[in-house]
């Protein structure tokens, strides 16, 4: 049974091991050096892994900008970095009032160099395979790894391999894996058979694996919290009480919450001031919602995927084991929406001038449908996750209006186009 209370993250180092980072695993407890031989799961029972710390951070430990000013809770001083981190928050004072909470804002992860998340992942990843020495790097991906993974690998002189899902992964994401040099290899299957051939090859030593199955990967998605609560206290004045996030693969899901563990076993906030991590899916990609709404303890793989938010068709979260007690622990919740939903929030986004792709819109729409059933209350502070920005799938957003409109070349026809819009 994984024990990932808030309390277990600060428990005491293995004497077996030399140096003040580790892995552990999260079912059976067993521990390993973090970079004497590559690993992702444990030797024993096959559970996840997690890195522990011996010094956990404190709010004044951090200094400098990006995801390297957390360096004090990550394995490294530096990374391999293309100055990552540091996203806005961005107020959404429409939204906010339409939805009639006390205030909301919206933390945009697609401001990162790839225009995603999963940059805050790479730095860190990246760095470690450097120490362990390997030169071939891998993914499955339904885009967004994939493009991280290009650059910063491109960044590293690293070779880049990436399994993709056949017609099932916008093209601006593909298009930037190509350009970052990147082997990009589509196969006749689903995002969940990609990543099983995937780690078949890293199992045998043929790549290195940089899924979030990798542990390292989520040390730098951590930071994404560190930034909301820094954030918030200085613009808002408070911590934030609910953060609602699509979820895909649940690393991010895992991720904050880690994070927030390792700041109350620090003494830096309390348990009561951790927000409630919400969970948001598509419904045609839901077995998150589907395992806490029956209170099972791990989740059930779906076969059949579908929905155009391609950033969160995933039918087999590898982090389920780390999600469902982040969400569980923190109060938080998890609720599925239509795609007719999601794009409606993208383009509700776009009107207060904030670009996203549907994916990240989820995290809007949840809101939106937690707040009508009466799950959050009208005087929290909530923060939505933005996780890529709108021109990684630029065939939905091209579509999400009024198709462009061909008329003569004239003053008189564009203005007749104008007043007959």
């Amino acid at each position: 049974m994984a024990d990932l209370t808030i309390e277990s993250i600060g428990k005491k180092k293995p004497s077996s091991i030399k140096g003040d980072v580790w892995l552990t695993c999260i079912e059976c407890g067993e521990a390993y050096p973090p970079f004497d031989f590559v690993i992702y799961r444990c030797q024993k029972c096959r559970g996840l892994l997690e890195v522990r710390y011996a010094n956990l951070p404190k709010f004044e430990d951090f200094s400098g900008r990006g995801v390297w000013r957390y360096s004090a809770s990550l394995p490294f001083e530096k990374g391999v970095s293309i100055k990552e981190g540091d996203t806005p928050l961005y107020t959404v004072p429409r939204i906010e009032t339409e939805i009639g909470i006390d205030t909301l804002r919206v933390k945009h992860e697609g401001m990162n160099p790839t225009g995603s998340f999963k940059d805050r992942g790479m730095t860190v990843g990246v760095r470690v395979v450097q120490e362990l020495g390997v030169e071939r790097l891998a993914c499955a991906s339904t885009g967004n790894t994939s493009a991280s993974l290009a650059a910063y690998g491109s960044r590293a002189g690293l070779e880049v391999i990436v399994l993709l899902p056949a017609g099932k992964v916008a093209m601006g994401k593909v298009a930037q894996a190509s350009l970052h040099g990147a082997k990009i290899l589509q196969l006749d299957g689903n995002f969940d058979e990609c990543l099983d051939i995937v780690t078949k090859l890293a199992n045998e030593g043929e790549v290195y694996l940089l899924n979030s199955v990798n542990p390292f990967r989520l040390e730098g998605q951590k930071t994404i919290g560190f930034e909301i609560l820094e954030q918030s206290l200085e613009e808002v004045g408070r911590y934030p009480d609910r953060i609602v996030l699509p979820v895909g693969n649940a690393g991010n899901t895992a991720a904050l919450y880690k994070g927030f563990r390792e700041l109350v076993a620090s003494g830096a906030l309390k348990v009561e001031e951790v927000p409630k991590i919400t969970a948001i899916q598509a419904e045609g990609a839901s077995p998150v919602v589907e395992a806490i709404k029956s209170g099972k303890g791990q989740v059930e793989r779906w076969s059949d995927v579908e929905t155009k938010a391609t950033a969160i068709r995933i039918g087999n979260p590898v982090n389920a084991p780390k999600a469902l007690p982040a969400i569980r622990e923190t109060k938080g919740t998890a609720i599925s929406v239509s795609d007719e939903e999601i794009l409606a929030a993208q383009c509700e986004l776009a009107e207060e001038g904030i670009g996203v792709e549907p994916a990240s819109a989820a995290s809007i729409a949840g809101l939106k449908k937690l707040r009508s059933q009466g799950v959050i209350e009208d005087g929290e502070y909530v923060v939505c996750l933005a996780t890529g920005v709108l021109l990684k799938d630029p065939d939905a957003a091209s579509f999400a209006r009024d198709a462009p409109r061909e008329i003569p070349a004239s003053v008189e026809a564009v203005m007749q186009a104008i007043l007959n819009s």
